[in-house]
């Protein structure tokens, strides 16, 4: 696969920046450490991995907790700065935060645009729609004639499905409309989403009926994504992922936040 290669190319370099990096900032590093703070990019809408609680306004999920872990390893405090994935690599680009930590596919075109860490997760992509719902029972019943596939824009899915999907029609939803307000509509058959934001509809809506491939379909490693060209601060991103995969706090923090299925180790 080209992220594959892609991402191999990075690793390589990766471990030739690792040593400067642990002696030279870089310009991030050295702003993170100037004003004691790191800018994190999340969108808050992502269910145990960055959500915030619609009556209480707290953040929570694996990247929040994982956040807070970079910004002590930097003796730095946190500010998290609202993204999305349309959003992603202009915020980036355009220095409105310093790292994007929301469990970010390492697409091609995002690979092609920004800089990423090693994987920490990966998901496969998994169909959602109504237990009321006689169109779609099983997985061979999503890519069929007649049958309306949603997918959010700007999500990993988008382009995956364009690609597989040969008979079904694919229904891209723009924010702000949402995935499940179509679906119990009745304007899409099913919506296709990754593991953690299928646990927030298996966990909290009981409407929702969840479908499964009998095989995996389309796996994808998530990593953080930072602005390309600052090597040295790429490598510390780097460095934090392959600490907490080595010390636990990974492992913790996906137990904490029902994850520990799709943790890369």
């Amino acid at each position: 696969m080209k992220w594959l290669k892609q991402w191999a190319l990075t690793a390589t370099g990766l471990t030739l920046a690792a040593s400067a990096a642990t002696a030279l900032g870089g310009p991030v590093a050295d702003r993170v450490q100037s004003q004691s703070v790191l800018r994190v990019c999340v969108w808050p809408d992502y269910y145990g991995v960055t959500y915030r609680h619609p009556r209480t306004q707290q953040l929570g999920g694996i990247d929040i907790d994982l956040s807070v872990e970079l910004a002590r390893d930097l003796k730095a405090r946190v500010e998290y700065v609202d993204s999305s994935f349309p959003t992603l690599i202009d915020d980036l680009n355009q220095d409105r935060c310093d790292v994007a930590m929301f469990a970010i596919g390492m697409l091609p075109q995002r690979m092609d645009k920004l800089a990423f860490s090693q994987p920490y997760m990966r998901s496969d992509i998994y169909g959602i729609t109504t237990k009321t719902n006689t169109v779609i029972r099983q997985w061979a019943d999503i890519d069929k004639l007649g049958v309306l596939v949603g997918v959010q824009a700007g999500t990993f899915m988008e382009p995956i499905m364009a690609q597989r999907l040969k008979q079904a029609t694919l229904v891209r939803i723009q924010l702000p409309a949402t995935r499940e307000r179509e679906l119990t509509a009745g304007r899409i058959d099913v919506f296709m989403t990754d593991y953690p934001y299928s646990r927030r509809l298996m966990d909290n809506a009981d409407w929702a009926r969840l479908i499964e491939s009998p095989e995996k379909f389309s796996e994808l490693p998530y990593g953080y994504a930072v602005k390309r060209g600052d090597v040295a601060w790429l490598a510390a991103v780097d460095a934090f992922v392959t600490r907490i995969k080595a010390d636990g706090r990974l492992q913790r923090a996906a137990a904490q936040n029902g994850l520990s299925a799709i943790v890369v180790r």
